[in-house]
């Protein structure tokens, strides 16, 4: 579901070969499928890709891991000496198994699986998370992705539950968490993007909750992104902490 306070989603196909796939679509996301262009937010199904369009902030909404910021994190990103993959522990040959239990577009995850990790993606968002399926799909038919996709796994649903409910043999050495947080880049259309987003995928109040199932679920450390220079998540201060220029990650023990 959307949250209480979400801008309207419909689904749009861009031709008609594509109304069957669009019908299920559709009934899976729980959304209208229409036939016109929409000021409200829209998702559109194209031959190619699936996409959010969103007239607001003047440009559609789509998630590609085989090339843009994606492509160019994979290939010039530091590989296991950047902030990033030092905060989750890839280091002396280690790789451990992650939940990224706040996917959202699945940027921070591409990067755990392209240097090796399994990981398994949580995201509540239905919307995004359809999003972020279709760029898998797609990916793992491209020469340079599909093996990296090979160790994504995408589940659609609430982390809490999810975490709350793991079994033993499921529990992952790292738990990965990176909330909503007020966007940092002063452009007006980032702004409105964010804002967009934010409206989407609804305030997170469940922090405190957050952090302590996933610190009862990791086997070694919950990594929790921010900021540099803001507020602890949920107020509790962290065992360590890696920084880079704009980012830190605070790290929790079990």
């Amino acid at each position: 579901m959307l949250s209480d306070n979400a801008p309207s989603c419909t689904l749009r196909v861009s031709e008609p070969s594509l109304l069957l796939q669009g019908e299920q679509l559709a009934d899976a996301l729980a959304i209208p499928l229409v036939n016109s262009l929409s000021e409200a937010p829209q998702l559109v199904l194209t031959a190619t890709h699936l996409e959010l369009q969103v007239p607001a902030i003047g440009g559609p909404i789509l998630v590609d891991f085989t090339g843009g910021k994606n492509a160019h994190r994979r290939q010039f990103g530091g590989g296991r000496g950047q902030p990033l993959a030092k905060a989750v522990g890839l280091k002396n040959g280690l790789t451990p198994r992650i939940i990224d239990a706040t996917a959202g577009f699945g940027k921070d995850a591409f990067v755990f699986a392209s240097l090796g990790c399994q990981v398994l993606m949580i995201e509540q968002q239905p919307v995004i998370a359809a999003l972020v399926a279709d760029a898998m799909q797609r990916a793992k038919h491209h020469a340079d992705t599909s093996d990296i996709i090979s160790r994504l796994r995408l589940h659609q649903g609430d982390a809490v539950t999810y975490l709350a409910t793991l079994i033993e043999a499921d529990r992952p050495e790292v738990v990965y968490l990176d909330p909503m947080y007020p966007a940092r880049d002063k452009s007006a259309l980032v702004k409105k993007e964010m804002q967009f987003l934010q409206q989407l995928v609804g305030t997170d109040n469940n922090n405190n909750e957050l952090l302590a199932i996933a610190r009862q679920a990791a086997i070694k450390r919950v990594v929790v992104k921010r900021p540099r220079g803001a507020e602890y998540l949920a107020d509790q201060k962290p065992h360590a902490s890696i920084e880079s220029k704009n980012t830190r990650y605070d790290i929790y023990t079990p």
